[in-house]
């Protein structure tokens, strides 16, 4: 995704294909478009490897035809229906009552206004008639069962007339509880839409606010839902052109349910305004969730702060994955860990040191609560569908402390009460606009397939991941602020080419989870902040940098890493700045076309503390203030140069314009150097004594046999060496950068590597 206005122009057109063109998804022609699919990809970069955006694997396309969007009406030609108590009064054809009783038994347009305590409005039309209620005004109460029931018609449209407050209310109890009988206030067995100006509330008391058995449209109108279960359901797809609409839901805010064609269960929202509150997933489609713009507010399960999901830490398995291998699962605090053996040989009985952490898992909890397992079952349906897929958290633990995909595995049938998700899919998720504000107890954003952001503006709180896609995971555009996460965006393959994001995580920032030879992360363009408790950019194969800004305030604890991957980090363009604990620092790979460095300081430095790269004429390169306490930084930029003496200096305070910790313009004063070195043609690993020869911590290396199965022992710092360099001193930094070093110099030995 090198263009992401493309990509976004792209998506723009599908979801104004499916919305506005077409065939709907009952259409007879819909055969002939059995490859219809839309599947977008992204090059990441010098590996070659295709990154599937988002496909779309939709059959058939969403149509808004002239019976959907005509909201007009006469009372010339039209059946009225006046309400009044416990009864109802019909003057025209079409339509009988008895009581409060009202049968519409043919094609037209029926005018209801008026208060009706307790019957009910049923549709029984012909297969090919298509009914318009126009709510002129009514407030319709049925204590025992559904307030409208439209048990056959090829399509009810439901008209808010302009300027008009309607209400529908079903009883807390139905009468009717049989398998085929109506769970929702306003119930229809057949396509529904709505439109209109004026409102609609809705009490589902009993189970479901609105629901279709079919497709469900709405067009326009304020819709207010209150449901002891759903909100919206649309059996077959929900496909919302605009409208104002609020819901308070006990189950899920606005769902598809469909699990048993490919070409249905999805729910594509052209534009509208959103507040959602409920118990469980806010938006969730069985297969395909494509938005195009809107403003959302979506809490689901109280919030990221009433999150049930515990988390733990795997540990590494094997040998490998402990000493010599993968990483230590080390849970000691601040910067410290086990001493490596010495020179980083190998002890001579071959066995780890004894104050070292073996491999395995450490069980440390993260979160006080237990994390249920996950679907996108549906309340009609199964969840065994074409589309269905394991979205449990991994690394969660059920309430009797199984591991989550143990119990999930273990289940034939999972229950969608588990799940709290913001927006949720079965299968893809593309968003191109919009505003999204959410609130979720598990995952702001899953899709169990692909998940492409191609644009929009997204404030996200988590008790899970703030973006998760099970396969693959693309950002070309938007602005994304995930303020709380656990984990903040996790896929097993993701892309980053555009955009603006912000993650706060309390363990991984960005997680490449699949195995080695899948994972893969690759930046291309675009910015992104990561604060993290874990590692900051995570890899359980390789990264790949060709562009973009890259800015990481890693982990203070020696188990994780400012970068951590497992197999290379290739970066060939962009800016990168990393800055944590050193226990398990990595930079980029040896073979990277662009050159970075590696700083490993003496001792922890204060949170705040001022890091300056300057030139040997003096001038600023690149100044940073972490915002936690960090023991190493890596910088890698185009602007770098090989062969070129650079100095690092500490403290102080700089004239240049900070975001997120990273100054440009102005210049530095009162700092104090640390050491002066000459940049390699490769990665140079500094301490303050010169160049050293640097060692990879390994990664996880969850799978690594074997001691010593990792990628080397050495720590970041290790000298080795040759040449001296003036290491000892106070700077002071202008504008310009000036030099009036005091002091002692020392000769040290490094080597470039």
């Amino acid at each position: 995704m090198k263009h992401s206005h493309q990509a976004k122009a792209i998506a723009v057109a599908l979801l104004a294909a499916m919305l506005a063109a077409g065939c709907s998804a009952k259409s007879s022609d819909a055969a002939g478009a059995a490859s219809a699919s839309t599947v977008q990809t992204a090059s990441a970069a010098s590996s070659g490897t295709p990154i599937t955006l988002a496909s779309v694997n939709l059959d058939d396309k969403v149509t808004f035809d002239e019976s959907d969007t005509t909201a007009t009406w006469s009372a010339d030609g039209a059946t009225t229906i006046a309400l009044d108590g416990g009864a109802a009064t019909v003057t025209g054809s079409g339509a009988t009552a008895q009581g409060g009783a009202v049968k519409i038994a043919a094609a037209g347009t029926y005018v209801l206004s008026g208060t009706l305590d307790d019957g009910q409005i049923v549709v029984e039309a012909g297969d090919g008639d298509v009914v318009r209620l126009v709510l002129n005004g009514a407030d319709i109460t049925n204590k025992n069962g559904s307030a409208i029931y439209v048990k056959s018609a090829d399509k009810t449209v439901v008209t808010l007339a302009d300027g008009t407050e309607n209400a529908v209310t079903d009883g807390a109890t139905y009468a009717d509880t049989s398998e085929e009988a109506p769970t929702a206030a306003l119930f229809s067995k057949d396509d529904l839409t709505i439109n209109g100006t004026g409102k609609l509330t809705v009490a589902g008391n009993a189970n479901d606010g609105i629901a279709a058995k079919d497709d469900l449209k709405i067009v326009s109108g304020t819709i207010a839902v209150k449901s002891a279960d759903d909100g919206l359901i649309g059996k077959d797809l929900v496909a919302i052109q605009d409208g104002d609409i609020t819901i308070d839901a006990g189950g899920d805010g606005i769902k598809s349910t469909n699990d048993k064609d490919a070409d249905k269960g999805f729910v594509a929202i052209a534009n509208g305004t959103f507040k959602i509150t409920s118990v469980n997933d806010g938006i969730q489609a069985e297969t395909a969730l494509l938005v195009a713009d809107g403003t959302f507010d979506i809490v689901t399960g109280g919030g990221a702060a009433a999150s049930t999901i515990v988390h733990t830490e795997n540990g590494p398995g094997g040998m490998g994955g402990g000493f010599g291998g993968g990483r230590p699962d080390w849970q000691g605090t601040d910067v410290e860990m086990p001493q490596m053996p010495v020179d980083g040989q190998m002890p001579a009985d071959g066995q780890p040191p004894t104050d070292g952490q073996g491999p395995g898992s450490s069980g440390v909890t993260d979160s006080a609560q237990a994390a249920p397992s996950d679907s996108a079952t549906a309340s009609d349906s199964t969840a065994s569908g074409a589309a269905a897929s394991s979205d449990t958290a991994s690394g969660s633990i059920d309430k009797s402390g199984n591991d989550a995909d143990e119990t999930t595995a273990a289940s034939s049938e999972e229950t969608e009460s588990t799940s709290a998700k913001g927006l949720k899919a079965g299968g893809d998720i593309a968003v191109a606009g919009g505003t999204f504000a959410v609130d979720a107890a598990d995952d702001a954003i899953h899709g169990n397939a692909n998940v492409g952001i191609l644009g929009g503006t997204f404030s996200l709180q988590s008790g899970d991941d703030g973006i998760h896609g099970d396969a693959t995971l693309t950002i070309s555009d938007g602005t994304i602020d995930i303020a709380k996460s656990y984990e903040g965006i996790e896929s097993a393959s993701i892309a980053i080419a555009g955009g603006e994001t912000h993650v706060t995580s309390s363990d991984d920032g960005v997680n490449a989870s699949a195995g080695t030879e899948q994972a893969l992360l690759t930046i291309s363009g675009g910015y992104i902040y990561v604060d993290a408790g874990g590692d900051g950019l995570d890899s359980n194969g390789s990264a790949v940098m060709t562009g973009g800004t890259a800015i990481v305030n890693g982990p203070t604890n020696a188990g994780n890493g400012p970068l951590d991957y497992d197999g290379t980090f290739e970066q060939s363009g962009g800016t990168l700045i990393a800055a944590g604990a050193a226990g398990m620092a990595q930079a980029p790979s040896e073979d990277s076309k662009q050159v970075s460095l590696l700083m490993t300081f003496p001792s922890t430095l204060d949170a705040g503390t001022l890091v300056t790269l300057t030139d040997s004429a003096g001038n600023a390169v690149a100044t940073f203030a972490p915002i936690k306490p960090f023991q190493t930084l890596v910088y890698s930029s185009p602007d770098l140069k090989s062969g070129e003496s650079y100095t690092i200096s500490t403290g102080g305070t700089s004239g240049g314009t900070p975001k997120d910790g990273l100054y440009t313009g102005g210049g530095t004063a009162g700092t104090t150097k640390v050491v002066t070195f000459e940049l390699g043609d490769k990665t140079t690993y500094v301490n303050e004594s010169g160049i050293t020869t640097g060692g990879e911590m390994g990664g996880m290396g969850g799978g690594r046999g074997g001691f010593g199965g990792g990628r080397g022992m050495g720590r970041p710092g290790t000298t080795d060496g040759t040449t001296g360099t003036d290491t000892t001193g106070t700077d002071t930094t202008g504008t310009n950068g000036t030099s009036g070093s005091s002091g002692s110099s020392a000769s040290t030995t490094g080597a470039s590597t």
